[in-house]
């Protein structure tokens, strides 16, 4: 049997696509990172579907754009003050696929839902949907402000969920 005290690494891995969710979960991973005894890795994963025909742009890269999306993404969610043992990586492959593949040796994967209100914010993305369904460890979904009156973090419930709490 596992003890579940050793199980996972010591990262907390963040799926980001540059949406303001996903900005919101890397300060939930800055939060969660001190209490778990954890580094951040932050993954863009891009994907170059080849239908796109005769009409791709020869100097357009995917990857490029992917890391130019990560770099925006922590510079906004961290300004220049980044967690100690910060990692970014721009993965290529399917979004789903590369977290759940990153995640294999985490703590805990953290992403963003992108709901659109009413019932559908009720519903996961099919990311955050495909992620907590095959990961190996435990995934946290992380919902916008206008999604979510109350959030509870370590025992305490905080109304303001776009800053999560600081525990020392």
């Amino acid at each position: 049997m596992e003890d579940q005290t050793t199980r996972g690494g010591s990262h907390i891995v963040v799926g980001v696509d540059g949406s303001p969710e996903s900005g919101l979960a890397l300060r939930w991973a800055q939060t969660l990172a001190g209490t778990l005894g954890a580094t951040i890795t932050a993954v863009t994963a891009w994907h170059f579907d080849t239908s796109f025909g005769p009409y791709t742009p020869s100097e357009w890269n995917p990857e490029s754009d992917a890391q130019q999306v990560l770099a925006d993404a922590l510079a906004q969610a961290f300004g220049d003050q980044f967690p100690p043992g910060l990692k970014a990586q721009a993965i290529r492959g399917r979004p789903a696929q590369v977290l759940i593949d990153e995640a294999k040796s985490a703590k805990m994967l953290i992403v963003g839902s992108r709901g659109r209100g009413g019932f559908a914010s009720l519903l996961l993305g099919s990311v955050s949907s495909a992620c907590a369904e095959h990961a190996s460890c435990p995934v946290l979904v992380v919902h916008g402000a206008e999604d979510a009156a109350e959030v509870v973090t370590v025992g305490e419930i905080h109304e303001d969920v776009d800053e999560p709490s600081r525990i020392s």
